[in-house]
């Protein structure tokens, strides 16, 4: 039998890239066809996708910050398919195309950057970018302040965001020391109240430490969302250290005291700390 056109574009193994956008749109428009598609595509909807486009966002950062290089590739397609997915959806239902997304997109970044494709002057630094950035983005946005910091980022993101756009038009601690003033005092809040507070409240509580704590890593220059994830890594590598010591004695996790998962643990720590400085 001899091959359709379809067949040659759905097979396409070629690096041309725009022959490879237009295979993952066909892919996609067949993946989503309500008679012939995957049943479980055709059901999903722009909720039900959501999760999955932060999560592959996350995946990507997260071999980034192993410096996985050979799985980059592969997590940055997972990523790439969520634009186009959530596109088709558009496109079934005559909203937009993704030839709109990328159209929308293409020309915002000539517009916020004029001195690349206009006569404006190019900027010293990095930083001063950011700012010119910044103002145009500002000019581009309408309401209030804090309006358009999107609702879907992860919630340490969001308050940094937040903060930052506060801080913009005045509204911030003038120095660091405001920041560990108001740490202290909603950690000392939540220690007093914790016993006679109900769920809710306390969560409530605990929401406004965690702000401030997202407060206190911006004006340290940190990234929150980083510190954590990096404090999760180290926690999981401390602690399959922790099984694998118990395990060389025949014994779990669970038929150990925490007294003595936490001897190995400071051994580890210790250890950890002395690799760093040595």
């Amino acid at each position: 039998m001899a091959e359709t056109n379809d067949d040659t574009l759905i097979h396409d193994r070629s690096l041309d890239p725009a022959r490879q956008i237009q295979r993952l749109l066909h892919i996609m428009e067949r993946l989503r066809d309500p008679e012939t598609g995957c049943p479980w595509d055709v059901e999903q909807t722009f909720a039900s996708i959501a999760p999955y486009t932060v999560e592959e966002a996350h995946e990507v950062a997260d071999a980034i910050e192993r410096e996985a290089w050979d799985e980059l590739v592969g997590e940055l397609g997972d990523l790439l398919l969520q634009p186009v997915f959530h596109a088709r959806m558009a496109e079934e239902a005559g909203m937009f195309t993704f030839a709109e997304v990328a159209r929308h997109v293409a020309d915002k970044m000539v517009t916020r950057h004029p001195y690349v494709f206009g006569d404006a002057e190019r900027a010293d630094s990095a930083d001063a970018q950011l700012k010119d950035w910044e103002k145009a983005k500002e000019q581009e946005r309408k309401g209030r302040t804090l309006d358009g910091v999107a609702l879907g980022l992860p919630a340490l993101m969001r308050a940094v965001k937040l903060q930052n756009r506060a801080a913009r038009v005045g509204f911030d601690w003038p120095d660091i020391s405001g920041v560990l003033e108001k740490i202290t005092e909603e950690a000392q809040e939540l220690a007093e109240a914790r016993d006679e507070l109900g769920p809710d409240a306390r969560e409530e509580e605990l929401g406004d430490l965690l702000f401030v704590m997202a407060n206190l890593a911006r004006h340290l220059g940190v990234d929150p969302e980083v510190a954590l994830r990096r404090a999760n890594a180290k926690f999981v590598r401390r602690f399959n250290h922790v099984e694998d010591e118990l395990r060389a004695t025949g014994k779990l996790p669970k038929d150990s005291t925490l007294e003595e998962m936490d001897a190995i643990w400071n051994r580890i720590r210790m250890r950890e700390r002395g690799e760093r400085t040595g």
